[in-house]
């Protein structure tokens, strides 16, 4: 099966504990056990204020995690979990390996037709300016 990796970002209500946000994390951590996927990383981003009112809130908790699976039924389950959690007010899960791909890819021709273009070795000499039919004259 094929790898995939996916950003997973989740708002918590402002008020909620922190014991509350690690109860979340766990239970994402053992779902992705029983899954088979693997969380590459975890940041707390803290208490900021939302682009928008979600659920009467102007303020929430915002995590973020990065996750490797091969089980795409991993993600749908995670996005399950999280939406029946009360604490949760808002969750985004992104795939990211597509454009990874995409983005190496590009990377491989932009190198293949650097190859074929010619280096210079030395860099070119400048070539002398010309002179003004005014300075031949007053030279003669």
């Amino acid at each position: 099966m094929e790898e995939r990796l996916y950003d997973l970002i989740f708002i918590a209500r402002p008020a909620t504990p922190e014991d509350e946000i690690k109860k979340i994390l766990t239970l994402i951590e053992h779902t992705c056990a029983e899954k088979g996927g693997k969380i590459e990383k975890t940041e707390h981003w803290g208490t900021r204020k939302l682009a928008y009112r979600v659920a009467k809130h102007r303020e929430g908790i915002y995590v973020y995690q990065q996750i490797h699976t091969t089980h795409a039924e991993l993600i749908s389950e995670l996005e399950r979990r999280l939406r029946v959690q009360d604490t949760v007010i808002k969750y985004l899960t992104v795939r990211l390996d597509e454009d990874l791909k995409r983005q190496k890819k590009l990377t491989q021709k932009r190198e293949k037709r650097a190859a074929r273009r010619p280096r210079r070795t030395t860099p070119p000499t400048p070539s002398p300016a010309p002179v003004a039919a005014s300075e031949q004259a007053a030279a003669s």
